[in-house]
């Protein structure tokens, strides 16, 4: 457990670790290449860590040079190297999904299977999905969720629908395997799309590697057979999400903080987190390189998040601070990521004494002053660096489980305790 300092008015310059959606997606890409990638500014964390392990575990040759966190792959050119594997990716849904898909293009028979909580997370539309396009996978417990078996014999490619309104995953790890399939791949999305930025940078590191996707909005992507990816040298960008936590420091001290290498053409979602405080009154200034925010008076805020779900932790400890209520909208994926979202962060809230309201796709918060709480993480690493945002202004704010920030950020709480200097 740790308990988190209250502190004045904050005024830094921070760098964050790369992103964790951006290293996985080149990991996956690296893997499937032709020839050597090199994956520069690669987060090192525990769900990257599992990602570079089960490319070990099928056979790819990988070196981590970690005090430069710079990933050297050698690629199969779509051609998985071993015939049977059984992977274990504890809680990171991203390398389930992902790959689940690019087994697909193995030949032989493969098992990927997690924690307690990545067995209850459910992967059956993205089963189906690739059923329809050739592949033979199940769900080995008859549920909808891991362990996964794929029965890998290529991918023969086709027209397949899928709902867009869970987890954007799903498109993404069908993407990422495309252009190794028989033939050419057209994924048609029904519904509205969750979370388009994290489609959006897929493809961004698809076209990095070499490969095009045709697309129309987000209703339809098409990936031509008979290509693949080339390695290339791939630089992480910042990890957005992480930055959050630091703009929103610099919304509840009234203070300012600076985000370096993370700019105002990133395709990550998450970047919009500082126009969401600038909508509840803090300074915004922007730039290729950098991002800044300041803090000002805080008023609520009604908004649909459904593309920027993983900073609504983020947002509501700013929420508290706010005056007048905040009602966060369209969220209801959240239900299905670490552990139930919506319901930990309405618990957690009303453990500090905010009077919050639960919905089935968002919450209400009513900004009152919190007091001193035992916070519990549900070993889910943005419920640990949100409410750690609580302390900065409230004393008393324990967080428990602390180690869970390895997941995406395993030196947070000691650069948040550098902000106090």
């Amino acid at each position: 457990m740790i308990e988190i300092k209250p502190v004045d008015k904050i005024n830094a310059t921070v760098r964050v670790p790369g992103s964790k959606s951006y290293t996985n997606r080149a990991l996956i890409t690296a893997l499937l290449a032709n020839g050597e990638s090199v994956v520069k500014n690669a987060l090192l964390s525990e769900d990257t860590r599992v990602m570079i392990s089960c490319l070990g575990e099928l056979g790819i040759q990988i070196e981590v040079i970690a005090e430069e966190n710079r990933l050297i792959v050698k690629g199969c050119g779509g051609k998985i190297p071993v015939e049977r594997a059984g992977l274990f990716a504890r809680n990171a849904g991203t390398v389930v999904r992902f790959m689940t898909a690019a087994l697909t293009l193995g030949n032989g028979q493969y098992e990927i299977d997690g924690i307690e909580r990545m067995r209850q997370r459910p992967i059956q539309q993205l089963i189906d999905a690739l059923n329809k396009l050739g592949a033979n996978v199940v769900s080995r417990d008859g549920n909808g969720c891991p362990p996964v078996l794929i029965n890998a014999a290529g991918l023969r490619g086709g027209t397949v629908e899928i709902p867009g309104n869970i987890s954007s995953q799903y498109i993404s790890a069908i993407l990422l395997a495309a252009p190794y399939a028989d033939s050419d791949v057209r994924i048609v999305v029904i519904d509205e799309l969750a979370s388009k930025n994290y489609v959006d940078m897929t493809i961004d590191v698809m076209n990095r590697f070499g490969v095009v996707v045709e697309r129309d909005s987000y209703k339809e992507f098409i990936i031509k057979s008979g290509g693949g990816y080339k390695g290339c040298e791939f630089m992480v960008e910042p990890d957005a999400s992480g930055a959050s936590y630091f703009f929103a420091a610099a919304a509840i001290t009234g203070g300012k903080v600076r985000v370096e290498g993370l700019g105002d053409r990133s395709l990550q979602g998450d970047t919009k987190f500082v126009d969401i405080l600038s909508k509840m009154g803090c300074s915004m200034k922007k730039s290729r390189d950098w991002l800044e925010v300041e803090g000002g008076e805080l008023s609520g805020i009604d908004i649909d998040m459904n593309d920027t779900p993983d900073v609504v932790q983020t947002l509501a400890p700013v929420a508290v601070f706010a005056k007048g209520k905040t009602r966060i909208r369209n969220v209801r994926n959240l239900r299905f990521k670490e552990t139930d979202r919506i319901t930990a962060i309405v618990n957690e809230l009303k453990k500090a004494g905010v009077e919050t309201r639960e919905f089935e796709d968002g919450i209400e918060i009513v900004p009152s002053p919190p007091h001193s709480a035992e916070i519990s993480t549900y070993n889910d690493h943005r419920m640990a660096m949100s409410f750690a945002l609580l302390g900065l202004r409230t004393k008393g704010i324990k967080i428990k489980n602390p180690e869970c920030v390895e997941k995406t950020f395993p030196d947070f709480f000691e650069r948040l305790q550098k902000l106090y200097h």
